[in-house]
């Protein structure tokens, strides 16, 4: 028997986009269910026939607009853990980091490109099943397990070998959902900025034209990159817990990555520090030349 297929739900005024975005998506293989504005996708949500894995949603909208949607789902716990994509015409950049503060998964400014979509849709479902396989396994023995944690040590290389470490490590925390999305963007950037040496500027351009992860496993097998690693170190105090990354590139200047800036607002890339920071930890420091940083979750 095949698999069902993913379910999205798409939020738009807009006839247009809303068809043009169940005709993007169903081309790849996902079920879209339509809702006209927040009020009837609410209506949708709270009628529980439908399993969603991601919302993407518009932010202007009649009778209850985008914001006020985001509210009612992060405030429900049925529905706490499903990524939000905004995609708006919107485009001011502290209208995008309140989005990105209130709990947005992700910002897409229209027009959107096709491959950007599928990339940030997939990221999106993927870390809501990795969420929701968080939220099954948290117990009591788990919370006794990350209480007898003093210090643990790890090394990674690959994007499948971070996605495993950002599950394991998330289950040390007291709020193992608020902390994995933190810790992946982390270490994803670690890999594919620091070891592999992709720019910004190019990230930008393999996101666009859909190749980013193919580009990823080309430099991985590179004999110059064969030896590189991410070092993670997890250490439990008393009142915090902090995590250390360090990377084998040569740094960058992480301060102007900690706010939104407006010439890198309407980028596809570039937010997963600002997020890390809004949204998963109560501070993050770079420290020397910027391939080292301490993220700490105060307890």
């Amino acid at each position: 028997m095949s698999a069902q297929p993913v379910q999205l739900l798409v939020v738009d005024d807009e006839a247009f986009n809303r068809d043009l975005l169940q005709e993007l998506l169903s081309g790849v293989g996902y079920a879209v269910t339509l809702a006209e504005d927040g009020e009837e996708a609410w209506e949708i949500l709270d009628s529980g026939q439908h399993q969603f894995a991601t919302i993407l949603l518009d932010r202007m909208m009649p009778r209850l607009d985008g914001m006020g949607l985001l509210a009612r789902i992060k405030a429900d716990l049925r529905f706490a853990d499903l990524p939000v994509i905004f995609q708006t015409g919107i485009d001011r950049p502290a209208d995008i980091a309140e989005g990105i503060k209130a709990g947005a998964f992700y910002y897409l400014v229209k027009p959107i490109n096709a491959n950007v979509l599928f990339a940030i849709v997939q990221s999106a479902v993927s870390t809501f099943d990795l969420t929701c396989n968080l939220r099954q396994s948290a117990n009591k023995d788990q919370a006794n397990l990350a209480n007898m944690l003093v210090r643990g040590e790890y090394h990674v290389r690959t994007l499948s070998e971070v996605r495993t470490l950002a599950t394991a490590l998330s289950g040390y925390y007291p709020q193992p959902q608020r902390v994995f999305l933190g810790i992946s963007e982390l270490l994803i950037n670690a890999v594919e900025h620091g070891n592999l040496g992709i720019s910004y500027t190019e990230k930008s351009r393999l996101l666009q034209e859909g190749k980013w992860e193919g580009e990823i496993e080309r430099r991985l097998a590179l004999p110059e990159h064969a030896d590189k690693k991410v070092d993670v170190t997890l250490e439990h105090g008393l009142h915090e817990m902090s995590l250390t990354i360090r990377d084998c590139g040569k740094g960058f200047d992480s301060s102007k990555y900690m706010e939104l800036s407006p010439d890198r607002a309407f980028d596809p890339n570039g937010r997963g520090i600002l997020m890390s920071k809004m949204t998963s930890f109560d501070r993050i420091e770079y420290l020397g030349k910027g391939n080292q940083l301490v993220a700490v979750v105060t307890i």
